[in-house]
């Protein structure tokens, strides 16, 4: 059966193909192919001043054009030697030595992978590719994602609303405020991961540069090889085995896992709020909420967000806790675990996808929030006790606590009556009486928040 979005065995590339079909750029075979060959040709450049062969500059032009246009065809070939070499990165040395003899360079064609290992490939090309769709894919729909949430927080900035702490009504909050709270945990754990480096493995077969000391013992293969990964935008891990740590890589999945650990949290508080009707959400013809119960709207965007951040967290914490280990000087389980970075930031983006789609659809009820608020005078209790200890009134917790604790619904007239018997002057009994659900909602929280940029386009190298 041939590959088709109703053929695929992943909801990757088949329900969400259209959807996520920019990320094959740097997670699918040919993406890494693509990586390796770049790795590949930029170390044949960067090696021949070193050793002393000529590449002229019309060649490194095209030689860096044929990557940059790099084409199924060029793929395809790779994996056809693939099929005799049974080796992926030989493959690729294969093809790169077959293109410089067409184009009359077999003098140099020798120089190809010169005293690499497989991993110096591979431990460049996959950062490259990660770094890549970190920068240009995930960051920039993350970035955005916040901005929306600042926006939405600035439209519902002075709409009150009543906090529920253990699902119990509480002393009322801001709406645009709670939104704000998911603003700064988000800035704060995106300037966390722009702290982790981005770093390869380039040391040889064990790490060691043994190939390249042996034919060149006076050449200082460190200092080249850490130029090497510079100019690729990579730092470079000193003292390895054949494999990089995947220390930092890991410490990469581990912060995106958190970002979606707060992300499933704003997802659950914003199915709450819809389930509280505190929002609507928009309809469009033609849509159905069930197959039974015509009225339904479902908030099935937020939904689908939780349930995909699961999966991707899941699968960060595999990748994460696996990838740091291996036996002695280098197994092969990373590489099998390395083909599937793709696969949890596929997961992640559609599920910040989705909740940009429902953040869309959302409407603010606001008299849905201001009937909760009138049902809840009780929840004002706190500020009464507060000023009556402030005046010195005797036990004044212990007087609203047997008002108000456990009773079905307590009224503004029910506050009135208490607040017309205390023994404390007029003026504070008019500063008591002034207080409601609606304007007992502390301090505003904003001067303290950074605006956020514009909007974040994602981009190509």
């Amino acid at each position: 059966m041939s590959l088709h979005p109703l053929t695929a065995i992943s909801p990757l590339d088949g329900r969400y193909r259209e959807s996520l079909s920019s990320l094959s750029d740097y997670f699918s075979e040919f993406a890494l192919i693509r990586y390796r060959v770049h790795v590949e040709v930029e170390y044949l450049i960067a090696l021949a001043p070193v050793v002393k062969y000529t590449i002229p500059a019309p060649v490194k032009r095209k030689l860096r054009q044929w990557v940059l246009t790099f084409s199924m065809e060029d793929a395809e070939r790779v994996k056809t030697l693939e099929r005799t070499t049974r080796h992926d990165v030989k493959a690729v040395e294969y093809l790169i030595k077959e293109k410089l003899d067409g184009w009359n360079l077999s003098a140099i064609r020798e120089w190809v992978h010169f005293g690499l290992t497989s991993q110096d490939v591979n431990n460049t090309a996959i950062p490259l590719a990660w770094k890549d769709a970190v920068e240009q894919a995930y960051l920039p729909a993350l970035l955005n994602l916040r901005n929306h949430l600042y926006a939405m927080a600035q439209d519902f900035a002075e709409v009150p609303m009543l906090a529920r702490t253990h699902g119990q009504p509480a002393s009322p909050t801001r709406l645009g405020k709670e939104i704000l709270v998911f603003v700064e945990r988000l800035e704060q754990q995106i300037q966390l991961f722009s702290y982790i480096p981005f770093m390869g493995k380039f040391g040889g077969a064990t790490g060691n540069f043994n190939a390249h000391a042996v034919a060149f013992p006076r050449t200082n293969w460190s200092t080249f090889a850490n130029q090497y990964l510079a100019e690729s935008g990579l730092e470079r891990q000193q003292v390895t085995t054949q494999i990089e740590h995947y220390d930092t890589l890991a410490a990469h999945f581990d912060a995106i896992k958190r970002i979606n650990t707060i992300l499933i949290d704003f997802c659950r508080d914003v199915w709450t709020y819809i389930s509280l009707e505190y929002f609507r959400q928009k309809t469009k013809a033609g849509e159905v909420g069930s197959s039974a119960m015509p009225h339904k709207v479902n908030p099935i965007d937020f939904e689908n967000a939780e349930g995909n951040l699961g999966i991707a967290n899941a699968l960060w914490e595999h990748l994460s806790a696996k990838l740091p280990i291996s036996r002695l000087q280098r197994d092969l389980t990373d590489s099998t675990v390395l083909r599937n970075l793709g696969v949890p930031m596929a997961h992640t983006i559609l599920a910040i996808q989705n909740m940009e789609r429902g953040l869309d659809k959302l409407v603010l009820d606001p008299e849905a929030i201001a009937a909760d608020l009138n049902r809840n005078w009780a929840v004002v209790a706190e500020a009464i006790q507060t000023i009556l200890r402030r005046e010195s009134y005797p036990e004044p917790y212990e007087a609203l606590k047997a008002l108000t604790r456990g009773k079905k619904e307590i009224k503004a007239k029910d506050l009135q009556a208490f607040v017309k018997k205390l023994r404390v002057p007029e003026p504070v009994k008019k500063e008591i009486m002034a207080i409601t659900p609606f304007n007992y909602t502390g301090l505003s929280p904003w001067k303290s928040v950074a605006k956020p940029t514009k909007k974040v386009r994602s981009s190509k190298a």
